[in-house]
């Protein structure tokens, strides 16, 4: 009886459908949300459902899986592949980031335009991004680790940038304070009193109106 309750309740999780999917305002961003189980032991979450993907009109494959951990005020992106454009579908697990889409696609009515997200382990939502974006990521927890799905592999010398302080784009990335100085290096720019940290090569990234478009 007992073996029989628990096929019971299964059965009534998979009917349900484990992934609510929103689309963004800007098309081709989607907002993943998993439905959490959670008891006194614990919780349970479907983190990827092909079918409830599919089911939502998001159709794509997976062929790479990445994971990075980074500290407090590290900014990382914006970031594409030319020729090989990857879809990425990303996740935190632990801490929390303000997560970017910026459009690169010349044939879009929102080209340069961005749309961002807070990912956490608390809210557990995923932030799906299609191909012809730019993406990247403010770290505002002490500590974040950073999970994404990608649609194609990492190819090193496809590799293209935004500057992510660019301000014909104007993002507003949450707790940072400093002014534009005509380029995107990190100097004078603080996040809760941390210096922000970028890679050497996002800070020689160009603005939008002087790289690739989609």
């Amino acid at each position: 009886m007992r073996w029989k309750i628990v096929e019971c309740l299964l059965e009534s999780v998979e009917k349900m459908g484990q992934i609510k999917v929103t689309k963004a305002p800007i098309s081709g961003l989607y907002i993943i949300e998993p439905t959490v189980h959670g008891d006194n032991r614990g919780y349970f979450v479907e983190t990827y459902n092909q079918n409830d993907m599919k089911e939502s009109g998001l159709d794509m494959v997976f062929v790479q899986d990445n994971q990075s951990m980074s500290t407090k005020g590290v900014l990382r992106g914006l970031h594409f592949q030319k020729k090989y454009p990857q879809g990425k579908l990303v996740r935190v697990i632990q801490g929390k980031v303000f997560d970017v889409a910026v459009d690169l696609r010349s044939d879009s009515k929102t080209y340069g335009q961005w749309f961002g997200v807070e990912l956490s382990e608390k809210n557990n939502k995923q932030f799906y991004i299609s191909e012809g974006f730019a993406h990247g990521y403010l770290v505002l927890s002490d500590v974040a680790k950073f999970c994404y799905k990608v649609t194609d592999f990492y190819h090193p010398g496809d590799e293209g940038g935004v500057a992510w302080n660019d301000p014909d784009i104007g993002i507003n990335w949450p707790k940072l304070k400093g002014d534009y100085k005509g380029s995107a290096s990190a100097k004078g720019y603080v996040v809760d009193g941390i210096p922000l940290n970028l890679s050497d090569k996002d800070q020689k990234w160009l603005k939008l109106k002087d790289t690739f478009r989609f």
